[in-house]
């Protein structure tokens, strides 16, 4: 019934066939079977052509009225897909555990937000099970995570690749013994630890002193425990947790030795509690990585928050 209704829309305007068919750069003849064809559809006639000017039928207004209001929605469509595409709308869901959403995400979004303020960014903060769910549901956009998830299901992209650090109470007396082995504060803060010049420190030294562990279905937890495996001693476990930080504030009380990420390290406060030492490079090197579901619909917001974070240089460090 609306098909056509361009040409009832030109001759309405210009109150005329002969005007709406030179700006329709059309024939009067065929501008006026197009409106025919219309109105045979409406089955009334849309205009009172004994009037001078050209002046509409009551069924005829009711149908301009119709055909303005169509032309409001598509305009405002026009303007909302012109706006989605510059990011001038939209919304972007991410999601991470307490370890990214407290630490690494907020920094992220602190300098994509002032970018693109009409974007509406929502934060949700869960374990990697529950997150994953989210992510294939489509609730959440994009996740933070340094587990390696499903490449069949999720496609991903590098964020940074992280290192697992020995973190000791510096009131346990084998830090004395070990001082050559232990990293100074600038080579972590610039993550230059890894060079072969920083020895690694021989773990079974540290194998009858307590350990806060993560649980061994966390990431940080299974690989604590293989490389305590290889270096042929199974830890003192005093203390199963489920968040790194949580580990972290733990042995700067003093009550026992936990494995943290450099990424971590990189951005809270040092405390001088805490003596930190290099591992074994097995196991302990991990790709933290953007994650969202395959095939699935891939916005520019999506793109934008993705190519920011991954290219970004490192921010300036805590770790002073």
């Amino acid at each position: 019934m609306f098909q056509g209704m361009e040409y009832v829309y030109q001759v309405y305007k210009d109150k005329s066939f002969s005007k709406a068919a030179a700006n329709l750069f059309i024939s009067q003849p065929s501008l006026s079977a197009n409106v025919k064809r219309v109105e045979k559809k409406v089955g009334f006639p849309i205009f009172d052509r004994s009037t001078k000017p050209l002046s509409l039928t009551e069924c005829g207004k009711e149908y301009i009225r119709c055909v303005e209001e169509i032309l409001a929605v598509e305009k405002g469509f026009s303007q909302f897909v012109y706006d989605f595409d510059n990011l001038e709308t939209g919304t972007l869901t991410l999601g991470g555990s307490n370890l990214f959403s407290s630490w690494i995400l907020p920094s992220l979004i602190s300098n994509f937000a002032p970018r693109y303020p009409n974007i509406r960014i929502n934060l949700i903060e869960e374990n990697t099970t529950q997150l994953t769910e989210l992510l294939q549901k489509g609730i959440v956009d994009l996740i933070l995570d340094n587990t390696t998830l499903d490449s069949a299901v999720f496609d991903s992209k590098l964020y940074k690749e992280e290192h697992l650090v020995l973190a000791v109470p510096h009131s346990f007396s084998i830090n004395s013994e070990l001082t050559s082995f232990q990293i100074p504060n600038d080579l972590i803060e610039r993550k230059d630890f890894q060079m072969d010049s920083v020895p690694v420190v021989p773990l079974r030294l540290f194998s009858d002193l307590p350990f806060i562990m993560l649980r061994n279905e966390n990431d940080t937890g299974r690989r604590a425990r293989l490389i305590c495996q290889d270096s042929n001693f199974k830890p003192n476990i005093i203390l199963n947790m489920d968040q790194q930080m949580t580990a972290y504030n733990i042995c700067q009380s003093g009550l026992g030795i936990c494995f943290i990420g450099d990424i971590i390290l990189s951005r809270i406060p040092h405390n001088k509690n805490v003596v930190y030492y290099r591992l074994p490079t097995q196991h302990n090197t991990r790709r933290v990585c953007f994650y969202w579901k395959k095939g699935r619909y891939f916005s520019r917001a999506m793109e934008e928050f993705l190519n920011e974070c991954c290219l970004m240089d490192e921010s300036p460090s805590a770790f002073t």
